[in-house]
């Protein structure tokens, strides 16, 4: 296969992705979350079941369709911060926007029917663990930051506990501006992993 076939397919995969996705939300929304089943979705954007299978994993992940997204922004937020940045405004600059997108007004919708099902709000559950674990991985690999892998995993708690916490505030943006200090303070107090030596290029 050339690389251009290799590039054709990939893009048709991503758009065959998303329409199943856009049409799926529509349907939610339009009728109730447990109301539609997966063979409605597949009908509806006339793929097979199998083909939405072979794309979302379960019928909770086709309204968590920018799951990934979300992840890997967090995690580069770690990786391609600039030399000398520190990692927590870093993290909260990304936990900004995020929280920003979510709460926008077309995003509403959305959380409402979340928060409205005990499946949605459970698989949310998972997937922000799911978050937890990569940030804590993307932050103990990096070997400016000398902090052991318990404190990496429990910033990454509170940094994804931040989001939620801001995205379900009356006032989002001063719930992170309120939050932020304490992570801060609390990764200021953590001790360098043992038998660790800084790197001079980057800043904490």
């Amino acid at each position: 296969m050339t690389v251009q076939q290799s590039g054709r397919r990939e893009r048709k995969k991503a758009a065959t992705r998303q329409k199943i996705a856009d049409t799926a939300l529509r349907l939610f929304l339009e009728r109730g979350y447990d109301a539609v089943g997966i063979r409605d979705v597949a009908a509806e954007a006339d793929v097979a079941v199998t083909t939405l299978f072979s794309h979302f994993a379960s019928k909770e992940a086709l309204v968590f369709e920018q799951d990934e997204d979300f992840e890997h922004r967090l995690t580069r937020a770690v990786t391609d911060r600039a030399p000398n940045e520190p990692l927590v405004p870093a993290l909260r600059r990304e936990v900004l926007a995020l929280v920003r997108h979510c709460t926008a007004d077309s995003a509403a919708p959305i959380w409402r029917m979340i928060d409205a099902s005990p499946a949605l709000r459970k698989y949310d559950e998972t997937v922000r663990l799911r978050h937890a674990e990569a940030l804590a991985a993307a932050i103990a690999a990096d070997p400016a930051l000398t902090r052991s892998e318990t404190v990496a995993r429990t910033l990454a708690r509170f940094v994804i506990d931040a989001y939620s916490l801001s995205r379900e505030s009356p006032d989002p943006e001063a719930a992170v501006d309120e939050i932020f200090p304490m992570i801060e303070a609390a990764w200021a107090a953590a001790r360098p992993a043992p038998h660790t030596t800084p790197e001079p290029r980057t800043a904490e």
